[in-house]
């Protein structure tokens, strides 16, 4: 299958995912996984930051359409679209030339969870944070983000390894 058809086929399949089953669950009122992310972290990496950023825009606009969160998933998505790049050479030496979606086979194990789990963190801090807004509850704030960025990661990783190469 082409990689544009496997991205439509991502694109879909996540939000869908997402807004339909993760938004509606919450395990023990802290832990929600925002794994819509994957969409941006699978990308190729030689698409042009211009067209990440698009699509970051526009995939954190419609989580925001379905979670009324104004504008912070959109805000998280484009963060890491924009870092993204700069984090992919921090963990890894891809060749000149070379395009591939980062996964376990294509970077190894170690760099694609070093990249994975830093991608993650990000996201999540960037959104609980804006969603508090305040440093009243930062414990409260952190112990979320911690959380759901593990269930996040566990996540994106049991679905990474079904993927053959």
């Amino acid at each position: 299958m082409p990689i544009v058809l496997q991205n439509i086929f991502r694109f879909i399949i996540l939000v869908l995912f997402q807004v339909l089953v993760l938004n509606n669950i919450q395990f023990m009122g802290y832990i929600n996984p925002y794994i819509y992310i994957l969409f941006i972290i699978a990308l190729p990496v030689q698409t042009p930051r211009w067209f990440s950023l698009l699509l970051a825009f526009f995939i954190g606009l419609i989580i925001d359409a379905f979670s009324n969160t104004m504008g912070m998933h959109a805000f998280a998505t484009v963060l890491i679209a924009f870092l993204r790049n700069g984090i992919i050479k921090l963990f890894t030496a891809i060749e000149e030339g070379n395009n591939p979606t980062p996964s376990f086979h294509t970077f190894g194990v170690g760099a694609y969870i070093k990249y994975l789990v830093t991608i993650i963190l990000i996201h999540h801090a960037t959104l609980f944070y804006l969603e508090s807004f305040s440093t009243a509850h930062l414990w409260i704030v952190s112990s979320k983000m911690l959380l759901s960025s593990i269930v996040t990661t566990l996540f994106i990783i049991g679905i990474q390894s079904l993927k053959t190469k």
